[in-house]
C-alpha cells in the first residue's frame, strides 16, 4: 500500500464521519419543533461565543482536522465514544443536554487553564 493509498483511505475515513456528524444533525433537527430548536441554539450560541474566547481558532483547526488523513475520523470517533457513555449514563439526556455539558466542560478546563 503506497502512502498515496493511505491518505486516500484517511480522507476517505475523515469524510465518513463528516457524513455521520451531518446525519446526527438532520436527525436530532428533524425531531424537534421550531421554538424548542431555536430556545437551543441561542444557547448554544452563548455557550460557543464564550468559548471562542478562550480558543479563537477553533474553526481552523477543525477543518485542519479534516484536511489531514485519519485526525477527523479518530477525533469523531472518540466524540462518538464519550456521546455513548454519557446517554448511557444519562438515559433521559437529548443531544443538547451532552453539547451543554461538553462546551461547559471545555470552558471550565480553558478557565483552568487561563489562570
Amino acid at each position: 500500500m503506497s502512502y498515496l493509498d493511505i491518505c486516500i483511505t484517511g480522507w476517505n475515513l475523515n469524510a465518513l464521519m463528516f457524513v455521520v456528524n451531518l446525519l446526527i444533525a438532520i436527525r436530532t433537527i428533524s425531531t424537534q419543533d421550531k421554538s424548542r430548536l431555536y430556545e437551543e441554539s441561542l444557547v448554544l450560541k452563548e455557550l460557543k461565543e464564550e468559548l471562542e474566547k478562550y480558543y479563537p481558532n477553533r474553526i481552523y483547526s477543525t477543518i485542519i482536522t479534516y484536511l489531514v488523513p485519519f485526525t477527523a475520523f479518530f477525533r469523531m470517533g472518540y466524540r462518538l465514544i464519550e456521546m455513548f457513555f454519557f446517554f448511557k449514563k444519562n438515559q433521559e439526556a437529548k443531544i443538547f443536554d451532552y453539547m451543554v455539558y461538553k462546551y461547559s466542560y471545555d470552558i471550565q478546563r480553558a478557565k483552568n487553564n487561563y489562570k
